[in-house]
């Protein structure tokens, strides 16, 4: 008579060490031929410990020599103080024991926390590895997870898939390796697809990794791996800077009308107060009293007669504010674009319905911010003030790795060695700050775009392209001059679709010959043309095209020419 074994087979998958490519162990996994002995050994914990001891004597039948990650329901080692059958077949199979990872698995609702921490006790005494399976889709308790303190924690594939597009979930994984950090233990996650998860897992600090992307799993073990040597950069989803809520301080409030005593009674009761937010019945932000103005103006000759029985609201400003996801870079903007005597005014963070939920001052955001100020400097162009050459790179590889149509632009002054030769280099450097000041205005109008000074008169523009031809007339349709010499520009673009460039190098060949097709035609010049397509460039300025050089292909239709502009000239030195 058959046995039910008869109809079990086991499946490999190997374990990656994400730093060095390795396999650090293999997790077994039951594959039943017919029936679903899985789901019945979820509620018999007898068989699901048998399971476990089938899974190691068939890893035995291999020969492999590989450390083991076996799979047991967290009621089964509640149950079984003992595990005895998983003790028995390591033995058996001239396993030690530290070679044996135990997976605890969900559910852990109902599961009784004394008896099962008492299991993994008994076990790490033994030798015994104890992982937490499932974690971040499974029902484990916080505190069982760190009463239990894990030698590994694997994060359940459903998670690892939504890493490269949510920051939340990659803050999750990161804090899960903090944790790991601090308990002694190690960070995997589960069901690796892509290439992109590696790269947000292995960013937010996982160690082991298993999925389909390293290797599927087999009923031999796999022999090789994959292991990605360069992973792609994530997609800019996350925001540069830290938080503003990690500045926010409580905020005073008082109701929109209340009167300047009202306000002079609570700012002189509480002196460490900076001012008081006035709001109205939603608790929006209407006006910002700011303490030092405030007071001067009711101390004042007659103020206290003139103020005090009046609405607030009449000495208060509008107030300055940003939402709860801004960062604190953010917050600087809002300062530097508002009058300077309001420079050390709190600013105020609403939520999505508007609401107040605090302020934040300037000196905390200052404080925490100079160290990366300095750094941020130090990567711009001391000329244009204008990123570099690295930042664009790293910019368009992320918009490469997100599938996205994009644009990428290179633009230079022609003959500029004349310029600097005719004019001197003091009218060079002026007519660059210029350009690069008409460029930076123009991408101010397409959020998405970018725009890089990389040395000399180069710069380089990356934007979607239906925001090419405002860019482009920003620069090329204005007339130049540096210390009366007219100037013209070349620029050259390279148009992406989806896949059709590995990375920023691949992009960056294509725009070459580009380059010298612009160059080679008088008076201010734009090609452009797609990788598949770079031996038929299309000529959108001047109108005529050159031998050799197509004119416009229906997939570039030529734009009409604006209207023309008055000529802009860059001022000699002294």
């Amino acid at each position: 008579m058959r046995s039910w074994t008869d109809h079990l087979r086991f499946a490999f998958q190997p374990v990656v060490n994400l730093t060095t490519g390795s396999v650090a162990a293999l997790e077994i996994f039951a594959r039943p031929v017919v029936g679903d002995v899985v789901a019945q050994a979820r509620r018999n914990p007898e068989l699901d410990g048998e399971l476990a001891a089938l899974a190691v004597r068939a890893a035995a039948r291999q020969g492999t020599l590989l450390p083991l990650h076996v799979n047991v329901f967290a009621a089964t080692a509640a149950a079984l103080s003992g595990l005895a059958s998983l003790r028995a077949a390591v033995a058996d199979a001239g396993r030690r024991t530290w070679e044996v990872t135990v997976d605890l698995g969900a559910p852990f609702t109902d599961v009784p926390r004394q008896k099962l921490l008492a299991t993994a006790r008994a076990l790490r005494a033994d030798g015994f590895r104890i992982c937490a399976d499932g974690v971040g889709d499974g029902d484990v308790p916080l505190r069982l997870l760190a009463d239990l303190a894990p030698d590994i924690i694997k994060v359940d594939g459903t998670l690892v898939a939504r890493l490269p597009d949510d920051r939340g979930h990659r803050a999750l994984v990161a804090g899960l390796r903090r944790f790991c950090d601090g308990a002694g233990g190690l960070l995997a996650v589960e069901g690796v697809e892509t290439e992109l998860q590696c790269a947000a897992a292995r960013e937010a600090g996982a160690q082991l990794a298993q999925g389909d992307l390293f290797a599927p799993a087999a009923r031999r073990p796999a022999a090789d791996v994959y292991h990605p040597l360069v992973l792609p950069p994530l997609p800019s989803s996350a925001p540069i800077g830290p938080s503003v809520l990690e500045f926010v301080q409580p905020a005073a409030l008082l109701p929109v009308s209340a009167s300047a005593e009202e306000v002079r009674t609570l700012l002189t009761a509480h002196p460490e107060m900076s001012g008081v937010v006035l709001v109205d019945a939603e608790g929006a932000p209407v006006r910002a009293v700011h303490r030092d103005r405030f007071l001067l103006t009711l101390s004042g000759r007659y103020g206290h007669a003139l103020y005090a029985d009046r609405p607030a609201v009449r000495l208060a400003d509008q107030p300055r504010t940003v939402g709860t996801d801004a960062t604190a870079w953010e917050v600087l903007d809002v300062v530097a674009a508002g009058a300077r005597v309001r420079t050390g005014d709190d600013v105020t963070v609403v939520d999505d319905a508007g609401r107040c939920v605090g302020v934040v001052h300037l000196a905390d955001i200052v404080r925490a911010l100079a160290e990366s100020r300095v750094e941020e400097a130090a990567r711009l162009n001391p000329l244009t003030r204008l990123p570099g050459s690295d930042a664009i790179n790293a910019e368009v590889d992320r918009w490469i790795a997100d599938g996205r149509e994009f644009s990428l632009s290179w633009l230079d002054v022609d003959g500029f060695k004349q310029v600097n030769d005719g004019a001197g280099f003091a009218a060079g450097d002026e007519l660059i700050r210029s350009v690069g000041r008409a460029l930076a205005a123009a991408a101010a109008e397409w959020p998405t775009a970018r725009i890089g000074h990389i040395g000399g008169d180069d710069f380089l523009v990356l934007a979607e392209p239906e925001g090419l031809e405002p860019l482009a007339a920003a620069v090329l349709d204005a007339p130049w001059s540096a210390g009366g010499m007219p100037v013209t520009l070349s620029l050259a673009t390279v148009v992406c679709r989806p896949g059709s460039v590995a990375g920023h190098r691949e992009a960056a060949a294509c725009l070459a010959p580009l380059k010298r097709a612009a160059k080679a035609m008088p008076g201010a010049s734009w090609v452009v043309s797609r990788p598949e397509d770079a031996e038929r460039p299309e000529v959108r300025r001047p109108v005529e095209a050159l031998p050799g050089v197509c004119a416009p292909a229906e997939a570039f239709r030529k734009p009409a020419q604006p209207a023309p502009q008055p000529p802009r000239h860059v001022p000699a030195a002294g």
